[in-house]
């Protein structure tokens, strides 16, 4: 079982239940940090609470939504110890697991359908970070200062 954040702006809200639903039935806990309603909101205030529980490693990891998911990954990447990566499909999912150890799932709601955002969820979870040489150029990511 994992603890999984989710956060979400008012077009993200119809696939996030539907995400909850899926990850509560895989046994994993959720915390929900997004809007419950499609009413207008600022991405930011309900992301930037998913980017701070993986910070702060509250949380295995976060899925984030917004419209084109732009707004909410840069939003999230301003987060040290962060790797939100935006995925509009299968294959970007997979890499950004196994090459970029991602631990947000970036999402562009109107951009993929439901049952995309579902299986990008599973694969996300279940793909694992290969290491190796993909360690090193993580370790360069955060800055130095």
């Amino acid at each position: 079982m994992m603890k999984i954040a989710i956060g979400n702006d008012h077009a993200g809200t119809e696939y996030k239940f539907a995400i909850i639903d899926l990850l509560e039935e895989l046994g994993h806990k959720v915390v929900n940090f997004g809007t419950d309603t499609d009413q207008s909101v600022d991405y930011p205030d309900y992301i930037h609470p998913v980017a701070n529980a993986v910070e702060n490693q509250e949380v295995d990891f976060g899925i984030i939504l917004c419209g084109s998911g732009n707004g909410a990954s840069i939003t999230a990447n301003k987060h040290q110890g962060v790797r939100a990566a935006l995925c509009w499909n299968k294959e970007l999912v997979e890499l950004a697991r196994m090459h970029n150890n991602a631990n947000i799932l970036g999402l562009p709601a109107r951009f993929i359908s439901k049952y995309q955002a579902l299986e990008f969820v599973e694969t996300f979870l279940n793909t694992v970070f290969e290491g190796g040489r993909h360690e090193r150029r993580i370790e360069k990511i955060p800055v130095q200062k």
